[in-house]
């Protein structure tokens, strides 16, 4: 591990700004309990457990993830907290969070994470590329996960869900959909896979509807709700969009705190299962199942086999699927819409 002289100081730095949940690997962010704690306690309590049984190492498995917007932010970050509290409960793990967390401050939760021994570092993002670098090349022993990334090195593996069949998946769904033939998409950084789900998005809404127009947007941001709400609201009023797509975290539950009041304004989600049968917004989600792409991680990492991969997630292995459709989507549209995933599956959506 890397020794440090200034290493007290940050601890003591990020112990006072950053608060964190420590879940036995039960909390699922969902109303249950959670015991809030510090970095620095969480790691002492978990170190406190000992053995949890005879195949585990001393003390058990650990996973800590980062988050530059809120895990209870209803969108982006809840879904990837609550895949990793699901991954830790089938696996036995501890886990533990920091969200809410400054661009310049990445690495330096990263590597508090890793000074307290943690065995898996889990970056929900492809924004955190640089710090997990950074980091995973300083800490060799510990091992990181980097969702949408595309470095593979002896200490980091990538998670990548199919960002093009998220985007086609998405853009059928709202070119079925759109009344006004004018449909947005607002993204939170112009990351690789961002650019690639928006250039997906408006290739299938105009395969399945040649009228459509497609309206886009970065907000800068993943965690600055009013800008979601702001665009959203813009893109309404300029260019009559009634459908949107979103791949910004919190900024997408701003746009859908736009839509709800306006009639006929509808979102798609992703990457949870946002919506209900009586969602009066949220008319389907493209649902990735993150949980069994970050325990593949674990379990790699149990193994002894971790490293130097990427681990896909798309249509063909389940990691990709249809959520719940709203009632406000008809039942022969849903029926039309099954039979391009399906394509979309197969590969043959636009040959």
């Amino acid at each position: 591990m890397r020794k440090s002289n200034t290493k007290a100081v940050s601890l003591i730095m990020t112990v006072a700004l950053a608060a964190v949940s420590l879940s036995a690997c039960g909390g699922s962010g969902s109303g249950e309990k959670e015991t809030q704690t510090t970095a620095a306690k969480a790691g002492s309590e978990a170190a406190d457990k000992g053995t949890e049984s005879a195949d585990k190492k001393e003390g058990g498995y650990k996973v800590a993830m980062i988050c530059d917007s809120s895990v209870s932010d209803g969108g982006w970050g809840a879904s990837c907290y609550q895949a990793m509290v699901d991954a830790a409960e089938e696996m036995g793990w501890e886990t533990v969070y920091t969200d809410n967390i400054a661009t310049s401050d990445y690495a330096t939760v990263m590597t508090d994470y890793a000074e307290l021994g943690y065995d898996l570092i889990f970056a929900p993002g492809n924004q955190y590329t640089d710090a997990v670098k950074q980091v995973a090349s300083e800490y060799p022993e510990i091992h990181f996960a980097l969702l949408n990334g595309t470095v593979e090195t002896e200490n980091i593996e990538s998670i990548l869900p199919d960002a093009d069949q998220i985007g086609y998946m998405a853009g059928a769904l709202a070119g079925l959909m759109t009344k006004t033939n004018n449909i947005g998409f607002i993204g939170g950084m112009e990351l690789d896979t961002t650019k690639a789900k928006v250039s997906c998005y408006e290739k299938a809404a105009q395969k399945v509807n040649p009228q459509v127009k497609v309206s886009s947007a970065y907000a800068g941001s993943f965690s600055d709700t009013a800008k979601g709400k702001e665009i959203a609201a813009s893109m309404v009023s300029t260019y009559d969009v009634d459908v949107m797509f979103g791949d910004a975290s919190a900024v997408d539950t701003g746009a859908r705190e736009a839509l709800a009041g306006l009639e006929g304004r509808y979102d798609i989600g992703q990457p949870g299962n946002l919506g209900s049968a009586d969602d009066k917004v949220i008319i389907c989600s493209v649902v990735t199942d993150t949980a069994a792409l970050v325990k593949a991680c674990m379990e790699t990492v149990e193994d002894g086999t971790f490293g130097n991969k990427t681990v896909y997630g798309d249509l063909s292995n389940g990691c990709l699927s249809v959520g719940t459709f709203s009632s406000l989507v008809p039942e022969d549209v849903q029926k039309q819409y099954l039979e391009y995933v399906e394509q979309i599956k197969a590969g043959t959506f636009l040959e």
